[in-house]
């Protein structure tokens, strides 16, 4: 996997940031939960899942935790000049615990549009808050509504889903999935296919310990 730049304890570099032929990307800043958490929340989207449920389910590997979507199409210059104040971020912010705990739907799970896992922090919604005002000191536009700290495992379809699946949903309501050490956030290019998204790692920007 390409990174436009590589993180180094307590700096970075900018080199060869961006490409000159870099196009305009779609961008997010996200956290990843630890493998023992994301190998968990898999496990229970397995165990829900059953053929043509009219869910969509998100693959392990795109599991993530979104603090700020930058926007479908943004300039990487910009992302370059975002990225300074990512790292100041980062070198405010010492690593902390997330529990991933929970099931729930948007806007429930009688109607569900969205499946997800509840997460629990306080320091995660403050990091949210200092990344969405990084992001706005260089330009991007902010975000009107109020941040929801959850991990998105499922986009629904069809909300009239069978009975077997509303059921194993409701089964799954008080998982605990396990807690992570947060250590970093990550700025991500998505590629958008018909298969479905991937994401790329851009950059990572290390927490520093106190």
């Amino acid at each position: 996997m390409a990174h436009w730049l590589e993180n180094r304890p307590r700096e970075h570099s900018h080199e060869n940031f961006p490409p000159h032929d870099l196009k305009p990307v779609r961008a997010f800043v996200a956290i990843r939960m630890n493998a023992q958490v994301e190998d968990a929340i898999a496990a229970t989207s397995d165990s829900i899942k059953q053929p043509s449920d009219g869910i969509r389910w998100v693959p392990r590997a795109n599991l993530h935790v979104t603090l700020k979507y930058l926007g479908p199409k943004v300039d990487p210059n910009r992302l370059e000049r975002l990225t300074a104040g990512l790292h100041d971020v980062a070198r405010k912010t010492a690593p902390f615990e997330v529990a991933a705990r929970g099931l729930g739907a948007f806007p429930n799970l009688e109607h569900p549009n969205g499946i997800w896992v509840g997460l629990h922090s306080v320091e995660l919604g403050a990091l949210a808050a200092r990344v969405e005002a990084a992001s706005a000191e260089y330009g991007f536009e902010r975000e009107n509504r109020r941040w929801s700290g959850h991990l998105t495992i499922g986009r629904v379809r069809d909300t009239h889903l069978r009975a077997r699946t509303r059921q194993a949903l409701h089964a799954a309501i008080d998982t605990d999935f396990g807690t992570s050490t947060i250590e970093s956030i990550t700025l991500y290019r998505s590629h958008l296919a018909p298969e479905g998204s991937s994401y790329e790692a851009l950059a990572t920007f290390l927490f520093h310990p106190r």
